[in-house]
């Protein structure tokens, strides 16, 4: 079963469940949105606790090849964004998992 979580969905969850009008509750998830994104444009890790953490890694240039072709082509540098769910996530969902 999968299901998408939106801005959309968190701001209506901020507007339900804490009281706060749905202006306020749009720019609370854009700010958290806005604060995360400029710490792993610079660099910084991410540490959300209970949750897990977001990070950029450095993938340097690598051979590859086009699955189209076959033929060999070289992927370019770049960085990527990682997540490790942290110890209490992964605890919650390895109960789920045994039921």
């Amino acid at each position: 079963m999968s299901k998408t979580i939106t801005k959309l969905d968190l701001v209506n969850h901020l507007h339900e469940n804490m009281g706060l009008n749905k202006v306020e509750s749009k720019e609370i998830v854009e700010a958290f949105f806005e604060e995360i994104k400029n710490s792993l444009v610079n660099d910084e890790e991410v540490k959300i606790s209970g949750f897990g953490n977001f990070k950029i890694l450095n993938k340097k240039e690598r051979p590859g090849r086009n699955p189209k072709t076959g033929e060999p082509a070289l992927i370019s540098a770049r960085k990527v964004v990682t997540f490790k769910a942290g110890q209490k996530l992964r605890k919650k969902l390895a109960t789920i998992q045994s039921e």
